[in-house]
C-alpha cells in the first residue's frame, strides 16, 4: 500500500492534518515531512522500535547515526549530557536553521539513534511544517533524508514517493525545499569545532562566531559520527565524474570527456553552470544547468533535483563541474564528490 500524499500549506499548516501526522509518529509510524533543507523521514526519536523502522525503510546500515529534530532550543538540554556555552550561543544565533550540533548524549537517547556512540546529533529545523509536527508529536523526531540509503536526497514530495512510497505511512507535501542540501553538522566534542558534514549553513558563518573551524577530511573506522560521511553517497544510478579546477579548464575538460566517452558509446549527461552553456551547447550530451557560478543558493537548491532529472534520462554517465569551496560551494562540492564516489578529475 502506497503512502498517501497530503498537501500542506508551508507557512500555515492545517492543525488537523498535523495532528493526524503526529498521531502516526506517536504510534510508532513513519511520516515524511519537509524541512528547509530536504525532506526528512520522521519517527519518534525516543522509541527504538520506531527508529528501527527508519533503518528498515531506507535500507540504512546501523553504523550511520540519525539526527534528532527538536522544536525548542531548550529541548537540547534534555538530550545532551552537557551543553557548553558555545553550544547555547550557536543555538541562539542559528536555530531554527540548517545547523546540527554533535554533543555528548543523555542515557535516555536510544543507542540505535546514535549508532551506539556516546554523542548525539541535534538540530531545530527552520520550516513551519516541521516545527508544527515536532510540537504536536511531543517528542524529538529522528529524521534522515526520506530516500533509499545512498541515493540522491529528496527535495519534493514526489521524490519521496518515488523512493519510499510503499514503505512509509504518510507524506506531507509542502512543495520544494528552499535550501536543497542537508544541514551542516558541527562536532563540539573536539578541541577545535569541526564540521563533519558541510551543509546549508556555510563555514564562514560559523567562523564569524567561533573563529577557526576545522573540516573533517577523512572517515574513521567503525560507526560514523555523523550522517552523510560514506565515500559514495547522494548518488544517482548512473556513474558520475566530478571535474574540479578553474572554470576555463573545467569547460575544456568537459568537452574532452564528452568526446572520449561518446566515442566509447556512452550516453552522457552534463551538470553545469550557466556560464558553461555557450561552450557546451554543441556537445552530444544531455545538459542540465544548475545556475550561475555566483548564485550558490540556486545551485544548492537545484542540485538534487538536477541529479534526479538527469538520472531519468537513461544515461550511462554523468559529468559534473565543481562550484568551488566558498559559502554553499563547500556543501555542493561535498555532495558531488560523494555522488561521484570519489571519481574526480582535478585540472
Amino acid at each position: 500500500m502506497r503512502a498517501s500524499i497530503r498537501p500542506v500549506d508551508p507557512q500555515n499548516p492545517d492543525p488537523h492534518l498535523i495532528a493526524h501526522a503526529a498521531a502516526i509518529i506517536r504510534a510508532g509510524g513513519l511520516v515524511a515531512f519537509p524541512t528547509e533543507t530536504v525532506y526528512g523521514l520522521g519517527a519518534d526519536g525516543l522509541n527504538p522500535a520506531a527508529v528501527a523502522r527508519i533503518f528498515e525503510a531506507k535500507e540504512r546500515p546501523p553504523t550511520d547515526p540519525l539526527i534528532l529534530h527538536i522544536a525548542e532550543p531548550e529541548t537540547l538540554l534534555q538530550l545532551v549530557r552537557e551543553a557548553p556555552p558555545v553550544a547555547l550561543e550557536l543555538a541562539h544565533r542559528f536555530w531554527p536553521g540548517p545547523l546540527t550540533l554533535v554533543l555528548p548524549k543523555q542515557p535516555g537517547v536510544p543507542d540505535i539513534v546514535t549508532a551506539g556512540l556516546a554523542t548525539v546529533a541535534v538540530r531545530m529545523p527552520a520550516h513551519p511544517v516541521a516545527l508544527a509536527l515536532i510540537r504536536a508529536a511531543r517528542t524529538p523526531i529522528a529524521a534522515p533524508s526520506a530516500n533509499r540509503f545512498g541515493r540522491t536526497s529528496p527535495t519534493t514530495a514526489r521524490h519521496v514517493q518515488d523512493d519510499l512510497g510503499d514503505r512509509i505511512d504518510l507524506i506531507l507535501d509542502a512543495g520544494p525545499t528552499p535550501i536543497g542540501v542537508e544541514s551542516t553538522v558541527l562536532d563540539l566534542t573536539r578541541p577545535v569545532p569541526t564540521i563533519l558534514r558541510p551543509g546549508g549553513l556555510p563555514r564562514e558563518a560559523l567562523e564569524g562566531l567561533l573563529g577557526p573551524v576545522a573540516v573533517q577530511t577523512h572517515l574513521a573506522e567503525g560507526p560514523m559520527p555523523s550522517p552523510g560521511l560514506l565515500p559514495k553517497h547522494y548518488a544517482p544510478r548512473a556513474p558520475m565524474i566530478l571535474v574540479i579546477g578553474p572554470p576555463p579548464r573545467m569547460r575544456a575538460t568537459l568537452r574532452e570527456l564528452v568526446a572520449r566517452y561518446t566515442a566509447q558509446g556512452h550516453r552522457i549527461g552534463l551538470l553545469i553552470a550557466e556560464e558553461d552553456r555557450a561552450e557546451t551547447a554543441d556537445l552530444p550530451a544531455e545538459t542540465l544547468v544548475l545556475g550561475p557560478e555566483g548564485d550558490l543558493e540556486t545551485v544548492a537548491r537545484r542540485l538534487y533535483e538536477g541529479l534526479r532529472e538527469l538520472d531519468g534520462r537513461d544515461l550511462s554517465l554523468i559529468i559534473a563541474r565543481d562550484f568551488g569551496d566558498q559559502g554553499l560551494g563547500l556543501a555542493v562540492r561535498d555532495r558531488l564528490t560523494r555522488a561521484a564516489g570519489g571519481s574526480i578529475i582535478q585540472v
